[in-house]
């Protein structure tokens, strides 16, 4: 088990916790922490705060940051800060797309709790880890240690350092998505700092440079905003729920490669990248005219939310040989012979997502519901483009939650309602 470090907390900051913490926070280390501060010795020997403190983030470690959670020392920052760091995956990931390129020199310039420094910086010659927050560079320059990562940590706002700073292979930059009164912001020019207002600095100090943006964003508008030197959108999700937006830009720095326009999607292990042309679209695809909706078996198709994210519908047909259900419905359908079982396993080539086995298509017919759902007492129930809740068509149809069936109820282009119902 990793043994926390002892450093001050920001209640005590000139006063080294007592050995009383350290066996406190060893032997609370799995307690439920809201019930730990109601129960918890109020005495000079603990310092609650701080051993509050260390226990919360470790837990959250545990899942969102495992690496370190297994190791000894580290320090746990304020929950905010762990709460908005990038996971492992998604910094891991940040890495594999840094790492295609001839990069030897990294400047963080919003270094955070430092996830993502950690994960950008292996390899590199030089990295630079920048912070305006004097605690949190504290705590990252230990931490560093820990992971045994050469670094130079520096406390400094990020405009300032960038504009008295010299070039760097790689600039990051996660500006805050926070206002001045904790509010969420979510356009590039609310961010801080203001990653359009910076862009000419930071592509006069970078051969690339990598920015991070809320996954809320329209990736089309922020492409735009950000103009040419955009090359590459990269759409992240982790458990099939969008957590990044990141865009690559070519800087201005050295003799860069010309790095072609395309956007990838990524989603629990699987990337799918799509070319695009210079206004981030593409051309009108072959619409194939199978299967028809209303005549199963056929496979059903919920592509990963990084491609719903993407919304690059129509170059999925053309790619996979599969068609929309309709255009607002973001399902897909392909055809299988009427005798032949869905395949156990997805190939490379088939459309990255959740795929089912349709047997059977209703209408909202009380005489057809019937006959579809004779023998089914529960379901798991995914409504796209529908005019009903998943629990009110629950409530309608009668059915427990869970098993093994799946129902997709949605609207055809026509406008008539239908439920698929099928299994994995």
């Amino acid at each position: 088990m990793p043994t926390p470090s002892v450093i001050p907390s920001e209640s005590t900051p000139s006063v080294i916790p007592s050995q009383a913490t350290r066996d406190f926070i060893l032997r609370h280390l799995h307690d439920d922490v809201k019930s730990l501060a109601l129960k918890a010795p109020r005495d000079g020997d603990v310092d609650i705060a701080y051993a509050l403190q260390q226990i919360a983030g470790y837990q959250m470690a545990v899942k969102k940051l495992p690496a370190w959670a297994a190791t000894d020392g580290i320090i746990y920052p304020p929950h905010l800060a762990l709460e908005q760091c990038s996971s492992e995956q998604t910094a891991r990931y940040k890495a594999a797309v840094a790492g295609r390129f001839d990069l030897h020199s990294l400047v963080d310039l919003t270094g955070g709790m430092g996830v993502d420094f950690a994960c950008l910086a292996q390899g590199m010659d030089e990295a630079v880890y920048v912070e305006r927050q004097a605690e949190l560079c504290r705590i990252a320059e230990h931490n560093f240690a820990c992971l045994h990562l050469k670094a130079r940590v520096v406390t400094s706002d990020s405009t300032r350092y960038l504009q008295e700073s010299v070039p760097a292979d790689l600039l990051f930059i996660d500006p805050a998505r926070r206002d001045r009164n904790g509010g969420r912001t979510f356009a590039i020019s609310d961010c801080t700092p203001n990653v359009i207002a910076l862009q000419d600095e930071l592509l006069s100090k970078a051969k690339i440079v990598l920015v991070k943006l809320s996954p809320m964003l329209d990736w089309r508008k922020a492409a735009a905003d950000l103009g040419e030197a955009v090359r590459e959108v990269h759409i992240v999700a982790v458990g099939n729920e969008c957590k990044e937006l990141l865009l690559l830009l070519r800087g201005r720095v050295g003799e860069m490669e010309e790095i072609p326009r395309r956007v990838a999607c990524y989603c629990d292990g699987q990337s799918v990248s799509f070319a695009v042309d210079e206004h981030w679209q593409a051309s009108a695809p072959d619409r194939e005219d199978i299967p028809s909706p209303d005549q199963p078996p056929f496979i059903l198709i919920e592509p990963h939310a990084a491609l719903m994210k993407a919304g690059f519908f129509r170059q999925m047909e053309r790619r996979y040989g599969v068609r929309q259900l309709a255009p607002n419905s973001h399902l897909m359908l392909k055809g299988i012979a009427e005798d032949r079982p869905l395949p156990s396993s997805i190939a490379d080539s088939t459309l990255p997502g959740r795929h089912f086995r349709i047997d059977t298509v209703c209408s909202m017919n009380k005489k057809e519901l019937k006959e579809a759902l004779r023998g089914i007492s529960q379901a798991n129930i995914t409504v796209r483009n529908f005019p009903l809740t998943a629990e009110q068509l629950r409530k309608k149809l009668k059915l427990a939650d869970g098993g093994d069936r799946y129902i997709f109820a949605s609207t055809l282009e026509d406008g008539q309602h239908r439920l698929f119902v099928g299994g994995k």
